[in-house]
């Protein structure tokens, strides 16, 4: 038995790079930081924080969703697979490139945050839906 699985929560480093493959295939490359607070030491030393940055990979319907909704600053939580590729670069010595292959995405920024990031509004919005209610009506509820 083996298990090959990644659960990450981070900030979306750059907007999303969008291609699309063979037959209209979707794909998206996210870059994704997540980071680890500093502490001070019984002895007084100072570890800072850490930061590690994730190379996400998304395909067809989620890519999808990428493409229209992630942005530079987004915070995510992805489930997905480690996958290690190689290549060969112009000097030709072979790099590796460790990869989380995505298979589940939730967005975590709060859709007033995403809209304040973007100037253009979203595309599909229902104008039928109701309004949200201000913070002072809010104040006045029976529970």
């Amino acid at each position: 038995m083996s298990l090959n699985k990644v659960m990450l929560i981070g900030n979306v480093g750059a907007d999303p790079e969008i291609r699309y493959i063979d037959g209209g295939v979707c794909t998206a490359s996210v870059s994704l930081a997540t980071s680890t607070p500093g502490y001070t030491l019984p002895n007084g030393t100072q570890v800072p924080e850490r930061t590690e940055w994730h190379r996400l990979q998304l395909w067809r319907r989620l890519a999808e969703i990428v493409e229209r909704y992630v942005h530079k600053g987004d915070k995510l939580y992805v489930e997905g697979q480690l996958r290690t590729r190689n290549y060969t670069d112009k000097k030709g010595i072979t790099r590796y490139i460790t990869e989380v292959w995505v298979d589940n995405l939730e967005m975590l920024t709060p859709k007033s945050a995403a809209t304040s990031q973007t100037a253009e509004p979203k595309s599909g919005s229902d104008p039928t839906a109701p309004a949200k209610p201000s913070p002072t009506q809010d104040n006045n509820l029976p529970f």
